[in-house]
């Protein structure tokens, strides 16, 4: 017995597939940001009023490093993620919206790319 209403099968109206990769992802990240954070904010505050080569020295231990890659990696990822739905939901001009998806897209790979050097360059000493 399908759900689907008598013209929404004629007209092929159905799930896309694409929605629950989406939920999936998002709550993955969710999940995986919640430890992350709090790491990050007690290691921001414990750096704090330190002098510029002992955060260096800090962010140059690879266990720190990885964790904040994946930190800036998980936390891009989540804002396109959720910067996507608000904008599929509240604009409504095709046009506008896939210029909007585009630019926050870009603008997020650009700063996650970014920050990403930053940490490489500390890490790898260059």
């Amino acid at each position: 017995m399908s759900m689907q209403s008598p013209l929404a099968k004629v007209r092929g109206l159905g799930s896309a597939k694409e929605g629950f990769h989406h939920w999936w992802a998002q709550r993955l990240t969710a999940v995986l940001l919640a430890p992350l954070s709090l790491w990050f904010i007690y290691n921001l505050v414990a750096v704090t009023g330190a002098e510029y080569s002992a955060v260096i020295a800090w962010i140059a231990q690879p266990i720190n490093a990885a964790l904040l890659l994946l930190f800036l990696f998980s936390l891009y990822y989540h804002a396109a993620l959720g910067l996507q739905v608000v904008i599929e939901d509240y604009i409504e001009s095709e046009w506008q919206k896939i210029a909007f998806l585009i630019l926050v897209k870009f603008l997020l790979c650009l700063a996650g790319l970014s920050a990403a050097i930053a940490v490489l360059k500390i890490y790898l000493g260059t």
